[in-house]
């Protein structure tokens, strides 16, 4: 099956790994297409462990309504394999019942060390129109 992150690869050889924690995603946009995915697959439980701790919240109930169906990156600033923050902006496509539509954001993330590893964390996201 394809990667729901739209990157053309299979879910196994793209976020598939990165969601099980079997690896760490290697830059901020890895993470940010993890997480597409993890929106798309309705893991809310990998989105709060790629969340920083300074804004994680407490808890996070997906709406079962919303199909995450496309991510667009439409740039990357830093983020790369040995920097420590990175910004990613993005459009993500989603369709409610016969609604479609579609977000832009431009999210912050961090790289620090996380239980004897680095490894990059979502911190925050502006909404762009």
């Amino acid at each position: 099956m394809r990667c729901p992150c739209t990157s053309g690869d299979t879910y196994e050889a793209c976020c598939g790994p990165i969601l099980d924690g079997t690896i760490a995603a290697p830059t901020a946009q890895r993470l940010m297409r993890s997480r597409f995915t993890a929106f798309a697959t309705g893991d809310a439980a990998y989105l709060l462990r790629s969340w920083h701790p300074s804004t994680r919240p407490a808890e996070l109930e997906l709406d079962p309504e919303t199909r995450w169906i496309r991510l667009d990156i439409i740039e990357t600033t830093a983020g790369g394999p040995f920097d420590s923050d990175g910004v990613v902006a993005f459009e993500a496509f989603y369709r409610e019942g016969a609604t479609r539509g579609s977000m832009r954001e431009r999210s912050r993330f961090v790289r620090e060390n996380a239980g004897g590893k680095r490894a990059w964390m979502y911190v925050s996201g502006t909404l762009e129109s």
